[in-house]
């Protein structure tokens, strides 16, 4: 439970924050089209309009207050003749498509599905395993705290990414690298379970893609490589903590080491543990965006791979990596301007942009 001074103190430091605003609206609007892609995306993300039978030709579409202009070479009376073409954006398209005619807005809500599911799952497992494995070793001390410390100086050692890389290597073989998951709006919409009544849209939701794939490897990978930070911010903590007055009462009391962990340490360890879960969701987020990119994640729907495709057509179609990338700097920038509103707020040490 919260209590009543945390509540004040989270409301005082939101009100006084402008950016914590900016930040929590930014990841509100990105949660809820994201979670709720089949209604918000335009069109399915992966349908191709290249104009192939009677589909028209939708590739490289800017975005419509844009327009590109190209030479194309084409044959009159037997003669090649180059000429100028002109090609304005669509509002159909409000963010232009791809190569292959795809949307691009549709792939970044549906790419954003994975690139947030990564992050809040990856930063819980991390959290999971990181804070017992640093709370033990810094209450215990001595050659307990060492030993298993010794191993977070070890995974520091190496640069994340390639850390990631490295451990993607061994596990991308095995059976669950990649896990389909349905989707229930498309199930529902497509169900004679659920009337379509209620659910808006139906029509359009029941055209989605059925299910997404979602990248456990990467999902571990991450939550693995991240663990390290868990762990010793919950040692530096358990540190501070073990030899103030409430924990030798405890003792005194014969309670066990385990109760006084779960009940005395962790709790009054919490601050800095929250904090810096709300940072590496943001810090996982560009993790399995560099790794999508470089193609370890195993998917075809995610902003790093749309960036990378998009890449190597950026004199033709700038739009088609820029929007992932933008996509990419909103979410993480939000991510931290909620994180410093946390650190605020619940580190009585730390003056807020009011100066409480």
């Amino acid at each position: 439970m919260i209590s009543a001074r945390l509540r004040r103190s989270l409301k005082r430091e939101f009100r006084q924050s402008r950016m914590a605003q900016v930040g929590a609206l930014i990841l509100v609007v990105i949660f809820i089209t994201t979670a709720f892609a089949p209604f918000f995306a335009p069109h399915d993300p992966t349908e191709q309009r290249i104009g192939t039978g009677t589909t028209e030709d939708m590739s490289y579409l800017p975005p419509p207050v844009f327009s590109t202009t190209e030479n194309v070479t084409v044959f009159e009376d037997g003669e090649r003749v180059t000429r100028e073409v002109t090609t304005q954006g669509n509002w159909s398209f409000v963010l232009g498509t791809d190569r292959h005619g795809r949307d691009i807005l549709s792939r970044i809500l549906y790419g954003g599905r994975v690139s947030l599911s990564v992050g809040l799952v990856g930063a819980a497992l991390a959290a999971l395993i990181g804070v017992p494995w640093g709370l033990a070793a810094g209450f215990a001390g001595g050659r307990v705290d060492d030993t298993l410390m010794r191993w977070a100086d070890v995974m520091l050692a190496f640069p994340s990414l390639v850390l990631a890389i490295a451990l993607v290597g061994i596990f991308r073989g095995t059976p669950f690298h990649t896990r389909a998951i349905g989707d229930p709006f498309v199930w529902a919409a497509n169900s004679d379970f659920v009337p379509n009544i209620l659910i808006p849209r139906a029509g359009h939701v029941a055209e989605m893609p059925e299910s997404m794939t979602f990248p456990v490897t990467v999902t571990i990978v991450v939550a693995l490589v991240n663990t390290v930070w868990f762990a010793r911010v919950a040692r530096g903590e358990a540190i501070s903590v073990r030899e103030e007055d409430y924990i030798k009462a405890a003792r005194s009391m014969g309670t066990g080491k385990l109760t006084i962990l779960r009940k005395h340490v962790l709790p009054n360890s919490m601050t800095p543990i929250i904090v810096l879960a709300t940072i590496q969701v943001a810090a996982i987020i560009l993790l399995e965006s560099a790794l999508s990119y470089l193609g370890f994640s195993g998917i075809s729907l995610s902003w790093g791979q749309d960036i990378q495709r998009g890449q190597s057509d950026l004199r033709r179609g700038w739009w088609m990596a820029t929007m992932p990338g933008l996509a990419i700097v909103a979410a993480v920038v939000a991510v931290n301007l909620v994180g410093d509103w946390l650190r605020d707020a619940l580190d009585p040490s730390i003056e807020g942009e009011g100066g409480v």
